[in-house]
């Protein structure tokens, strides 16, 4: 009996494909349709004298076709990303062609951050506890995001976490569920890692707090939203301009490293729009004085009548006087010539190199005095009211206190906007006198011939405020490929000034590094300073808000001072807190005739008041500015009139 195959005969291979030929398509061929039988084989069909053909039917659109305006489109967005590549790369390298001949940074490590990152890690190492503690914590916020991430994906309608953070206000940060979590993973891990810094107690306080400024730095720098790929407001103008915004965003970056000469010198503002003496600094008046270290400016009268005590400002020399007359309706010297004050102001000389070796002293006894001197000079009086600005009320107060020392009784009164005299609380401002951090601005002021670039200390000023000052122009003009605005303020921010290497340091080391002003330990020319000996009455301005000079510190330094002293407190910042005119009705301001050991018995017992300080002020100083006299022409005192305001130090860049 034969045996039955268990296995069917294998099929034949089929014929092996010619090989393809280069540069020939490779896709398939359509096949061939079958021809259609002739009519004559159906003719006999029951069917078929009475079945019509069916009608033509619509081929299939092909998802992947594109029309012609996609197409357009493409070709668009596929020129202008090569466009802002080939614009980034010739930057780029024409940047690095500038900078290879400077010389390195003296330290990779300039803020001496290293050595403060280490003693909290190793305090935390010897806490496990705190560790684990911190690592279930955050273990818990992520299981808590997952879980609303997945009721969200699975349909379920669930509110997305609401943020006050106006890095995320874009709807689409919360709207689209993919960006929704990219933000709260972000805030979620910042918050963690800041918070593990903050929670170390048993290290030095300036160390602790130089690890927290850096560690926020570096968490600000990390955000999602300072990235193309993951900004979806970024994205969006990129889709809806066919890739315009990322070419206008990379020529911006190209020009702030132009700018910068090889350096990235974040524009914040329209630079162009604004010209000083044109349409910023425009107050009326006479440059009656100008000698190596200042202008002296006399502004016009706006009343008929004026007080007999003349009122004279000193600005910070880190910054341009403008800032208190940037536009006529929030310009204080225009307001305080409304009120019947005859107003001066020491325009400070952007220094140069033959500056280098000026100190205290020469700003004493070249700037402070000799400025006295010539507005009552040009006065005929035999007092005067003083104002002294941020590091210029610095200068200020010292010259009181040398005053004192030598019975020299010229200023009848004095103010101080947010300004110091005690540092010990002075704010992350502090974490810039390290020495490591002191001789590397040392360097960089013997490079410049001894004056330290105006651009150095903006980058400071900067970093202080990294989110608002830094990253949001960075994803506004780079990423959004916005033109900067014509904001005022922010060209006034960014018209530096250059200083004198022997002022700087000293007042680095001697007012932040050692606090020598507060404990009685600085001298003006071998002179020691008491600020306790000062008796002339005080009014110091404080800003709720002030990160460059702290409300206590401010606070501290009022407390130093002998005579009366009246302290107000203003809402918001270093400049929105004293440049607040009454017309604009914004903020507040608190009093409190008091002034107890601490700022929070003050506050305790203060008195809120809607709106500006200016009128507080006002009355204050009215008291102590004499009676009224004619109004005085600047151009018809003693000394002659040499040009008009603005001057011509303010108009020198640096």
């Amino acid at each position: 009996m034969a045996k039955r195959p268990t296995k069917a005969p294998p099929a034949p291979l089929p014929a092996a494909a010619a090989p393809r030929k280069s540069g020939r398509p490779t896709s398939a061929k359509p096949r061939a349709k079958k021809a259609a039988p002739p009519p004559e084989a159906a003719a006999g069909s029951p069917t078929a004298q009475t079945q019509t053909p069916p009608p033509p039917q619509p081929e299939a659109a092909d998802p992947f076709a594109f029309g012609a305006d996609q197409r357009q489109l493409l070709e668009t967005l596929s020129l202008n990303l090569a466009k802002a590549a080939m614009t980034a790369q010739s930057a780029i390298a024409e940047a690095a062609l500038s900078q290879a001949d400077r010389p390195a940074a003296l330290s990779p490590d300039p803020f001496n951050v290293a050595p403060a990152m280490t003693s909290v890690m190793t305090s935390l190492a010897a806490r496990p506890e705190k560790l684990f503690q911190a690592q279930a914590d955050l273990f818990g916020r992520y299981m808590d995001l997952w879980s609303t991430t997945a009721r969200r994906a699975m349909g379920e309608e669930v509110a997305p976490a609401p943020s006050t953070d106006k890095r995320f206000r874009d709807p689409a940060w919360s709207e689209n569920p993919v960006f929704d979590v990219m933000r709260q993973s972000y805030l979620v891990t910042s918050d963690w890692m800041n918070g593990l810094v903050a929670s170390v107690d048993d290290v030095d306080p300036r160390v602790k707090r130089k690890a927290e400024f850096f560690t926020k730095l570096l968490t600000d720098a990390f955000s999602p939203s300072n990235f193309l790929a993951s900004n979806p407001a970024a994205l969006k103008a990129l889709a809806d301009t066919g890739g315009e915004s990322l070419v206008k965003g990379v020529q911006n970056f190209a020009a702030d490293l132009e700018r910068g000469n090889g350096k990235l010198k974040i524009s914040q503002a329209d630079y162009g729009q604004f010209k000083v003496g044109e349409n910023v600094a425009t107050a009326p008046g006479q440059v009656v004085w100008r000698d190596e270290l200042f202008e002296l400016i006399q502004f016009d009268a706006a009343t008929d009548a004026q007080h007999a005590v003349p009122l004279l400002i000193f600005p910070p020399w880190i910054n341009k006087f403008y800032i208190m007359d940037l536009q006529p309706a929030n310009s204080l010297i225009r307001w305080l010539s409304a009120q019947g004050f005859t107003v001066f102001v020491c325009s400070w000389v952007n220094p140069d190199q033959d500056k280098a070796g000026f100190g205290f002293e020469e700003y004493l006894h070249k700037g402070v005095y000799r400025a006295v001197e010539k507005t009552l000079e040009q006065t005929s009086q035999k007092q005067l009211n003083a104002v002294g600005y941020c590091i210029g009320g610095t200068l200020l107060g010292s010259a009181l206190a040398h005053m004192a020392a030598n019975k020299d009784t010229r200023v009848a009164s004095a103010t101080f906007f947010a300004a110091q005299h005690d540092f010990a609380e002075a704010g992350d401002l502090l974490l810039f006198t390290d020495e490591h951090w002191l001789a590397e601005i040392e360097q960089q002021m013997d490079a410049a011939g001894g004056v330290l670039p105006g651009a150095a200390m903006a980058d400071t000023f900067n970093a202080l405020r990294a989110n608002d000052l830094i990253w949001s122009f960075f994803v506004s003009n780079y990423l959004m490929g916005k033109a900067p605005p014509a904001f005022d303020l922010l060209f006034w921010n960014a018209d530096q000034t250059r200083m004198p290497k022997r002022l700087h340091l000293d007042y680095l080391r001697q007012m932040y590094g050692q606090n020598a002003l507060a404990q009685g330990q600085f001298e003006i020319g071998g002179q020691p300073i008491d600020l306790a000996t000062v008796r002339t009455p005080l009014y110091f301005l404080a800003s709720r808000e002030d990160h460059i000079a702290p409300m206590n510190s401010v606070y501290r330094s009022a407390r130093l001072f002998g005579g009366p002293v009246t302290y107000t407190l203003a809402g918001s910042g270093h400049i929105a807190g004293v440049i607040n005119p009454p017309a604009a009705n914004k903020y507040q301001h608190w009093t409190n005739p008091a002034l107890p050991e601490t700022l929070a018995e003050w506050q305790a017992g203060a008195q809120q008041h809607p709106g500006s300080w200016w009128t507080h002020w006002a009355a204050w100083l009215r008291e102590r500015s004499g009676d009224q006299i004619p109004a005085r022409d600047p151009k018809t005192g003693p000394l002659k009139p040499l040009e008009p305001a603005p001057g011509a130090y303010v108009k020198v860049k640096s």
